[in-house]
C-alpha cells in the first residue's frame, strides 16, 4: 500500500497510521483524509492487526486543516466526520506528539485512547477563525471534559499543554518526550498481546452505546454480552493461561 502524505506500518499486531506532511506540521489536506480512512479501513480488515495508532511526523501531530486550502474551498467540502471511527472492532490510539490544533484535536476525540506527549500542545482555533464547534465537536468534548470547560477551551480558542489537557481528563496519560513513542508502543503492546480482541471490541461498542442509553437497557446489553463471552474461546483461553500461568494465546474467537 502507497501513500502520499501518510506513512503506515504493520509490525507486532499493531497498524501504526504516521501523518506525514513534517513541513506544515502535519495539516490535513483532501489527499490525507482519502488516505486516512484508506489506511484505517486496511488495519480493521487486517486479521493480523489489534491494534490501531495514529501519530505525526516531526514536531507535530497535526495543526488542523491546511489554511492554504480553506482560501479556495470549504472545510466541508472534502472533510468526512470522524464518527467511523468509534465503529471500528479495535481500539485505535491518538500518539499525540506535538500540537494536535482544530482538526487535529477533533481526530484526537474520535480516537478510543489519547497519550500526549510532554511536547504536545492543544487548541480549537475554530472561534479565532470565525468558525464554530465543527463535526461533533460539540457533542464530543463535554462528554470527555465537562461542559464549563468545554465552552472555556471553544470560546477562548486558547492554546494549553499537555500538563493541562491531563487535568481536564483530555488525555489519559502524558509520557516525556524523549521516550513517548516507546511509552505509547509498550502500552498498546500489552493491549494487542495480553487482551482479547473479542472482549475488547464487546467492550468499545458497550461504552459507546451505552452514551445514548438508560441504566437499565445497559445493564440488559451488559447481561446479553456476558452469555455470549461465556460461550467464547478468548474466554475459555483467558481461564485456561491463567491457571497454567502463560502467555494467553487469543484469538477473537
Amino acid at each position: 500500500m502507497t501513500f502520499t502524505q501518510l506513512l503506515y506500518d504493520v509490525s507486532d499486531r499493531l497498524a501504526t497510521i504516521t501523518l506525514h506532511r513534517p513541513d506544515k506540521l502535519n495539516a490535513w489536506t483532501m489527499t490525507m483524509d482519502a488516505e486516512f480512512r484508506q489506511a484505517v479501513a486496511a488495519a480493521e480488515e487486517d486479521p493480523e492487526v489489534r491494534v490501531i495508532l495514529v501519530t505525526g511526523s516531526g514536531r507535530g501531530f497535526c495543526a488542523g486543516a491546511d489554511m492554504t486550502l480553506l482560501q479556495t474551498r470549504p472545510i466541508v467540502d472534502f472533510i468526512q466526520p470522524f464518527t467511523f471511527l468509534q465503529e471500528l472492532t479495535k481500539p485505535m490510539i491518538a500518539a499525540i506528539n506535538g500540537p494536535a490544533v482544530g482538526l487535529g484535536l477533533i481526530l484526537t476525540l474520535y480516537c478510543d485512547l489519547r497519550f500526549a506527549s510532554t511536547d504536545a500542545r492543544f487548541g480549537t482555533a475554530f472561534a479565532r477563525r470565525g468558525l464554530i464547534a465543527e463535526y461533533g465537536m460539540a457533542w464530543m468534548l463535554p462528554r470527555l471534559i465537562g461542559p464549563a470547560q468545554a465552552l472555556d477551551i471553544l470560546m477562548s480558542a486558547r492554546i494549553f499543554d499537555a500538563e493541562e489537557a491531563l487535568r481536564l481528563n483530555l488525555v489519559n496519560r502524558v509520557y516525556p518526550g524523549p521516550t513517548f513513542q516507546f511509552d505509547v508502543r509498550a502500552y498498546a503492546t500489552e493491549l494487542a498481546t495480553q487482551v482479547s480482541p473479542r472482549s475488547l471490541a464487546v467492550i468499545k461498542r458497550q461504552v459507546f452505546t451505552a452514551m445514548t442509553q438508560t441504566l437499565a437497557e445497559a445493564s440488559v446489553t451488559a447481561e446479553r454480552e456476558m452469555v455470549l463471552s461465556l460461550e467464547s474461546e478468548d474466554f475459555k483461553e483467558g481461564v485456561a493461561h491463567f491457571l497454567e500461568k502463560r502467555s494467553p494465546l487469543f484469538t477473537g474467537a
